[in-house]
């Protein structure tokens, strides 16, 4: 459904205007309690907020670790799928999270891909097919005093491979 809405807007505004507002926009985004603030124009880098509010409080006054955690989870997926294009499958494959101290006011995190980097991810693709990228992101407050850090694993192939690949493990059941 998003990809189809995506692809209609697509003919009137921007990639990075249509990332954004869809995310804010989003049920399943909202839901988290975070917020997408900026987004570049080739959606390289995107940054959130994260507020405290009564929705996310915990039991000891500070962000829900779950509500930071689904704050920072589609991000990196759906940028490298944007950045990509179709001949690519990207998967979110795991996560590890690592909470270094409570969050009791706004918080921010910043989602970010080098040029370098995504011509090594086609590159390392068109070698090998399929590949996993481990990428680092943290949450920090005001005072750049990191909150949590999370090291994003996703999964990336060529769909062509991916396709057949799919096919061959249905065959083999």
């Amino acid at each position: 459904m998003y990809r189809i809405i995506t692809q209609f807007l697509e003919r009137y505004f921007k990639s990075a205007t249509i990332y954004k507002y869809g995310f804010n926009l989003s049920p399943m985004y909202r839901r988290t309690t975070a917020k997408l603030i900026e987004v570049s124009d080739d959606l390289h880098f995107v940054k959130i907020r994260l507020k405290l509010n009564w929705k996310n409080r915990n039991y000891a006054g500070s962000i829900f670790g779950g509500s930071m955690l689904a704050a920072t989870d589609p991000i990196y997926m759906i940028q490298l799928i944007q950045i990509l294009g179709d001949d690519y499958v990207v998967w979110d494959k795991a996560v590890e999270a690592r909470y270094k101290k409570p969050a009791k006011s706004r918080i921010f995190g910043a989602f970010i891909f080098s040029e370098e980097e995504i011509k090594n991810i086609k590159k390392e693709v068109a070698n090998r097919n399929e590949i996993d990228i481990v990428k680092t992101m943290s949450l920090i407050d005001a005072k750049q005093n990191i909150i949590a850090t999370f090291n994003k694993t996703l999964y990336i192939a060529d769909k062509h491979f991916y396709k057949e690949k799919i096919k061959q493990l249905q065959a083999n059941k």
